[in-house]
């Protein structure tokens, strides 16, 4: 046979192999398992959440306050009816937050120094806050996020930084207003007063507020390795709920935190939540914030 015929008799075999090659036998090299459906992500942590908000400013991502939520109004924030805003007081010559649902107003920074200058509740009296800022103060003008105010100077230094204090910690909530200019003095802003602030701060639940289950405290802390604390006691003192948390900072800084507790209970009652720091020392709670309020029912 010759070398052209050979070729012709071999080419068909060639083929046939070529096809069983390509439909019956795998191809090499694995395609490794086959995909399943995406991961379910885990249920996210109430000690420790991904996101925290600003430490010096109520949290954004609150929702709205009414009397039998749980988790503060942001301040600053308004419906169409009411405007939430935050006030500064002092307790033991330090600052102290809380807040005031008024009917909404486009004066906001006059109505926040208004309430600042009428002074705390008879709830947050009880807790010690009391204000340092005399009737009558006003901000004069708003000029590219500094305020104008003037105020009656206090015989007592130390009573006239806290004074000036409340005011900027209060006003500089706006997104309006940076920062504070009291009389011809130099602008200031929170950083400038935030060695008054406790070391552990309480944005939310505040005294007297109705509070269900599950409840979330915020607020910020600098303290040992981060951790803030937080139990809560019923009407007759005993302990209903325990909790703790990992602030965004802490040891040396400060960084907000969010804590969430539930606890049951058969009726309504008074109640106190605290929010403590455990001590590295001997395991004691100190820089205790107790915050009076009313436990509904829960379970």
């Amino acid at each position: 046979m010759s070398r052209r015929g050979a070729a012709r008799a071999i080419t068909p075999v060639l083929v046939a192999a070529l096809l069983m090659t390509a439909c019956g036998t795998p191809r090499s090299g694995a395609l490794g398992p086959a995909p399943t459906g995406a991961p379910t992500s885990a249920a996210p942590s109430s000690a420790a959440p991904s996101e925290r908000p600003d430490p010096t400013r109520t949290p954004p991502s609150d929702p709205p306050r009414s009397p039998t939520k749980t988790a503060p109004t942001p301040a600053g924030t308004s419906t169409a009816d009411t405007v939430t805003i935050e006030l500064w007081f002092v307790r033991a010559g330090q600052l102290v937050p809380t807040r005031r649902t008024r009917p909404a107003t486009v004066a906001t920074s006059r109505l926040a120094l208004t309430e600042l200058a009428t002074g705390p509740t008879p709830a947050e009296a009880a807790t010690g806050l009391t204000t340092l800022l005399p009737v009558g103060v006003e901000v004069t003008r708003i000029t590219d996020g500094v305020a104008t105010l003037r105020v009656a100077s206090a015989d007592d230094p130390v009573d006239r930084r806290l004074r000036e204090a409340q005011v900027v910690w209060t006003l500089t909530q706006f997104p309006s207003v940076r920062q504070v200019r009291f009389g011809d003095g130099p602008p200031v802003d929170r950083a400038d007063y935030t060695g008054l602030l406790p070391p552990i701060v309480v944005t939310g639940p505040i005294p007297g507020d109705r509070v269900s289950t599950p409840l979330t405290v915020t607020g910020s802390a600098d303290v040992f390795e981060a951790t803030v604390s937080v139990r809560v006691l019923d009407a007759a003192g005993r302990e209903v709920a325990t909790g703790f948390g990992t602030a965004s900072c802490g040891s040396g800084c400060r960084g907000a935190y969010r804590v969430v507790v539930g606890w049951r209970t058969a009726r309504e009652q008074k109640g106190t939540v605290e929010v403590y720091e455990v001590s590295a020392r001997d395991g004691s709670r100190i820089n205790t914030m107790a915050v009076p309020v009313t436990l509904a029912p829960g379970g």
